[in-house]
């Protein structure tokens, strides 16, 4: 069973991303506080889970947080300032964007910049330890891949509502036949060979 709390603070905020490797889509983050009942044998860090588990969660923690939100940084952020930052970016919008101002912030991995004055961790693995970083994990992924799907629609030659914009030799097969869109991450290695392209 993952752990409400770290530390004392009544409303201590879980924040994580998904879609930090991905070469299209945004980075998305999501910021959850849950109440001091909070419960549940299921919730885990959203990639032990499978689709229909996460589909099955969302639901049930938007019902029992306190509050929680998510952000999308998108593809030419990204490319200017770079993933790692791109990933603070959201999970700090996520943050801000919360109903109730978080006394305390425990977030997934082991990088982040202080948001505002308020105390945070980084926990390693966080998000198959504590129940609010499961939680965000779970929105993060789910909301994301709610966009990929969508503009799956627009090239679903792609076919980002399987692999969510992940570099599956699927992808990478159609960015070599159809080249990057404007949802690709420029910044990214796209295609193994990019490096030795000539210019």
């Amino acid at each position: 069973m993952l752990k409400l709390h770290y530390s004392n603070f009544k409303n201590e905020c879980g924040t994580d991303e998904a879609g930090r490797g991905c070469l299209a889509g945004p980075v998305t983050a999501a910021a959850v506080i849950l109440p001091e009942n909070f419960k549940n044998g299921l919730l885990n860090d959203s990639k032990l889970l499978s689709e229909k588990k996460r589909n099955i969660l969302k639901p049930i923690i938007e019902s029992a947080a306190l509050t929680f939100s998510f952000a999308h940084i998108f593809p030419t952020e990204i490319d200017e300032i770079n993933i790692l930052n791109a990933s603070i970016l959201a999970m700090h919008q996520s943050i801000a964007s919360l109903s109730i101002s978080p006394e305390f912030i425990i977030v997934d991995g082991n990088r982040f910049k202080p948001f505002e004055k308020i105390p945070h961790e980084t926990i390693v693995k966080g998000d198959s330890k504590f129940l609010s970083i499961a939680a965000a994990s779970i929105l993060a992924k789910t909301y994301r891949d709610a966009y990929m799907e969508t503009i799956h629609e627009e090239f679903p030659m792609y076919n980002w509502k399987q692999n969510k914009g992940y570099p599956t030799k699927e992808h990478r097969e159609a960015i070599r036949k159809y080249g990057p869109t404007k949802y690709h991450r420029k910044s990214f290695r796209l295609l193994p060979e990019q490096l030795k392209m000539p210019l």
